[in-house]
């Protein structure tokens, strides 16, 4: 019987390790001659991904087919001056300048959209630094030399693009296997009790209650908590906001939890909204979002926080921060009408915020009250409802994505002829 062994390399990043291992889980359950090996690599400080790492292993039996490596790490992160992003392959001669884009009012055409899309959703780093644009792309060039693209995503959501990109003959197969999602989010340090969020929750009415998370590295300074709070306060909506302290300018940490979250609201605000809305810390964020009485979700746009978000059939407000979110914000409300926008061009980088972009209070919440209100919302419901539903047959038997997921098997074993 042949077999095969792979190894899955995810990024330093809670969020990426989880769906890496959940997608080593499921691949180890569908196949027997599977066996996988992750490498596991760490940030410095990083208390959650440690934490999660040490319940992986401690659950994880030494003989089974799911091996974890922890690598070497350093004990501080090095400075990312921009030299250090070059590789050999880059040829600067082909790869394309989107820096001329950065406060470009035009529309681009890309194959995997079906509309053109703003340059104004383009990444941060591919329109705030040329060279280190020009390394993301050459490596996102490399791509077409691999054998295959595993995707966490299913067709039935993103079928333009997985057309677009299965029809490029340039492109090398590809693999959409999704959702892959945290069945168990509970990784926070911070002796977080589950039981007295969902208890509030469950005295909540049905789909009555926003609930606000940017992420695991999503935060803001106290100038926009406080647009935030009067955007929810003058709202009147019900709210379960997760409210976390950004991290020191410089280190590379994730941001923790408020000792006294008062210290940054405006004063009085948690006694005028008590009993209407909760500000907690570290949230379990599927037990909330498939909590009844979670009606819409204001989201940072990260990519499983969007694939939680569908499976739980929760409409979105989109405010995108880093990475590729202002893509997914505009994927989201301009491509798939699951989502309404408080904005879809939002972007910063990692641990920088200009207090010259502070998003309003108004804006946020014309935002919220057309997420929860009624104007809209009902077809808005149907199409997310119709995508919760497509989001589970996926993974069924014959479903598009475990035939992927089959078939990605089969290739491996065979050497992805």
């Amino acid at each position: 019987m042949k077999k095969a062994e792979l190894v899955f390399i995810p990024s330093p990043m809670l969020s990426h390790l989880i769906s890496t291992v959940e997608m080593a889980k499921l691949l180890l359950q569908k196949d027997a001659r599977i066996s996988i090996t992750v490498l596991i690599m760490k940030l410095p400080n990083d208390t959650v991904l440690e934490s999660y790492t040490q319940k992986l292993s401690a659950a994880t039996d030494p003989c089974s087919r799911l091996k974890l490596i922890n690598l070497p790490g350093q004990d501080e992160m090095m400075p990312m001056k921009s030299e250090t992003f070059l590789f050999d392959f880059i040829d600067s001669q082909v790869i394309p300048d989107l820096t001329q884009y950065k406060n470009s009012d035009i529309e681009l055409l890309v194959p995997c959209f079906s509309s053109p899309i703003p340059a104004k959703v383009l990444p941060y780093v591919f329109v705030e630094d040329a060279p280190k644009s020009k390394t993301f792309l050459g490596s996102f060039k490399k791509f077409r030399e691999t054998r295959g693209i595993m995707v966490n995503t299913f067709s039935e959501l993103e079928s333009y693009a997985i057309q677009a990109l299965s029809t490029d003959a340039n492109t090398p197969k590809i693999y959409p296997v999704g959702p892959i999602l945290n069945s168990n989010d509970n990784n926070s340090p911070e002796n977080v009790s589950e039981e007295l969020i969902l208890d509030w929750l469950d005295n909540q009415s049905e789909s009555s209650v926003v609930f606000l998370c940017f992420g695991s590295m999503g935060s803001f300074d106290e100038c926009q908590v406080k647009e935030i709070a009067t955007a929810l306060e003058n709202s009147g909506q019900r709210f379960l906001w997760s409210l976390r302290r950004p991290p020191p300018k410089d280190k590379m940490e994730l941001p923790k939890t408020y000792d006294d979250p008062q210290e940054v609201l405006p004063d009085g605000f948690i006694e005028r909204t008590k009993g209407v809305g909760k500000v907690i810390g570290w949230a379990p964020q599927m037990a909330v979002l498939s909590h009844p009485a979670v009606g819409g979700f204001v989201s940072h746009c990260g990519w499983n926080s969007t694939l939680e978000s569908v499976w739980c059939g929760v409409p979105m407000a989109t405010w995108p921060l880093f990475a590729e979110q202002q893509l997914n914000a505009f994927q989201l409300v301009k491509e798939l009408g699951i989502a309404e926008a408080i904005r879809i061009d939002y972007r910063r980088a990692f641990k920088a915020e200009n207090p010259m972009d502070i998003v309003r209070s108004e804006e946020i919440e014309l935002g919220i009250s057309r997420l929860m209100g009624n104007n809209g919302k009902n077809e808005m419901k149907q199409k997310v409802a119709e995508l919760k539903n497509k989001s589970r047959m996926a993974l069924q038997e014959v479903g598009s994505s475990y035939t992927a997921q089959s078939l990605f098997i089969e290739d491996v074993i065979n050497g992805i002829a």
